[in-house]
């Protein structure tokens, strides 16, 4: 077995609508990003590749790549899974937590655990999301940004 974390953090401004986790929440707060700006699913990828001992988001997906510009984050982690299994792994388990002043997250966390599994090609009962909020403290809790954190466990 093998474990994997990931963290990510965009900051709020005018350019991509919030999406998370591969659902686009209706609210009036926007993402400032390179990508579609989904921060879970960027979580995610960084926890599988650290599980699998591979390099991070930013060694396969370039930030600096006009390829990647307003990519779809969903279909990226769809081939990060795939080269993780292409590796000898199988995705045994993820843990999410996306930090988040607002919008509220509850109506929107079974759609989430849906994608990410439907990306990764596990059930959905190996995927996990839950949501907090930092207590209006830090960039999250002002509403400057949003983050998350991923753990995966992988099997050879």
């Amino acid at each position: 077995m093998r474990i994997g974390h990931g963290y990510d953090a965009h900051r709020f401004g005018t350019q991509r609508p919030f999406v998370l986790g591969g659902v686009r929440i209706p609210t009036d707060l926007r993402i400032d990003a390179h990508s579609d700006g989904d921060t879970l699913a960027h979580a995610v990828i960084d926890a599988l590749f650290g599980a699998a001992g591979m390099r991070d988001i930013g060694a396969a997906y370039p930030d600096t790549d006009p390829a990647y510009e307003g990519a779809d984050s969903m279909a990226l982690l769809s081939d990060a899974a795939r080269r993780v299994r292409d590796a000898g792994f199988f995705v045994e388990y993820i843990d999410c937590t996306v930090v988040a002043q607002a919008p509220r997250m509850a109506a929107y966390i079974g759609e989430m655990r849906r994608r990410i599994a439907a990306a990764c090609e596990v059930d959905p009962s190996r995927v996990n999301v839950k949501a907090t909020t930092e207590e209006h403290m830090g960039f999250t809790g002002t509403l400057t940004g949003l983050a998350a954190h991923a753990v995966c466990l992988l099997e050879e």
